[in-house]
């Protein structure tokens, strides 16, 4: 459905939900690019902006897919059941990096996952739970080739950062202390309901310890490659709790890098330095073809030299 609700090519899949389809064509000869990127944009993060990401996204990787997440404000406090990510499983599937009714997945996919803020890391999440439960123990089995670019996340949520998100988010000067008001109410009933009923009633809350699984999404694991992205100035995302979230996943065992950037803003560290930020993208990325290729040689590796270690 393209038009005034969609991205500049691309279509909308579903709410919020956009897809660029290159399809198959030039992709048999390219063994270096991603078949598919994945952008989980942040909170509010307008179509504009996303724009900058993609556009840079085409120019990088030309032959590549492209989907998009938005993130509306009031997932905040929304339950799991009413977040539909299904239409980004079914271009997935589409896209033949996941097995679907019609056809198994015929190569090893090569997947560009990349994350903004807790809004994108929350969707993300949400899409691992939601293939884990389609797929089962299928998910085992996979090990795409895959980066994941963390920008401005993932950080500790609580009420404090939930009111300095939507701070930022709404420029008007009158409409924001209303619209505050309301945020911290609705947080505040949510957290009641949640001690009293013993349930998890705002899905925010578990983004910070479900990002520390290697395989947040089913085709990434130990070997893929992570990269946060974070700043001093960032109140929004401190980088105290991205960096020990990092040194966590490091200890974990996962491929961890860490760039800080010292004057940019929550989610604006490309803004401040494109070409900074392009590079660690495309470094990051290379790490992740190098492994595939190393893989590819250990397992053309002749049984000859098997033999000739019993001699």
């Amino acid at each position: 459905m393209p038009g005034v609700q969609s991205l500049k090519g691309f279509s909308m899949i579903g709410p919020g939900m956009y897809l660029r389809d290159y399809g198959e064509k030039d992709q048999g000869s390219d063994t270096t690019s991603p078949n598919v990127i994945l952008i989980f944009g942040w909170m509010g993060a307008q179509r504009r902006y996303l724009q900058n990401y993609t556009h840079a996204y085409t120019e990088l990787y030309p032959n590549a897919s492209q989907i998009v997440v938005r993130c509306n404000p009031d997932i905040i406090w929304s339950k799991i059941s009413t977040i539909r990510l299904t239409p980004v499983i079914d271009a997935l599937e589409a896209l033949h990096c996941l097995p679907s009714s019609k056809s198994s997945v015929q190569r090893r996919p090569r997947i560009l996952t990349h994350v903004f803020s807790s809004g994108g890391s929350l969707q993300m999440t949400h899409l691992g739970h939601m293939l884990q439960q389609k797929y089962g123990s299928v998910c085992a089995q996979w090990s795409f080739t895959s980066a994941l670019i963390l920008d401005s996340c993932p950080s500790i949520v609580n009420f404090n950062t939930v009111q300095l998100t939507f701070s930022a988010m709404i420029q008007n000067p009158i409409i924001r202390p209303v619209v505050l008001t309301f945020i911290s109410t609705a947080y505040f009933i949510r957290f009641c309901l949640s001690l009293l009923f013993g349930k998890r009633m705002m899905l925010v809350s578990d983004i910070y310890t479900d990002m520390q699984n290697p395989r947040v999404l089913p085709w990434m694991g130990l070997h893929t490659p992570r990269l946060y992205l974070f700043s001093r100035k960032d109140r929004s995302s401190p980088r105290q709790e991205v960096m020990h979230h990092a040194e966590t996943a490091r200890e974990l065992g996962m491929d961890v890098r860490c760039e800080l950037f010292e004057e940019s803003d929550h989610v604006a560290h490309m803004r401040a330095e494109p070409e900074r930020y392009w590079t660690l993208v495309q470094e990051v990325w290379i790490i992740a073809i190098s492994k595939e290729k190393g893989e590819q040689r250990i397992s053309q590796t002749p049984p000859a030299q098997w033999h000739r270690s019993f001699l």
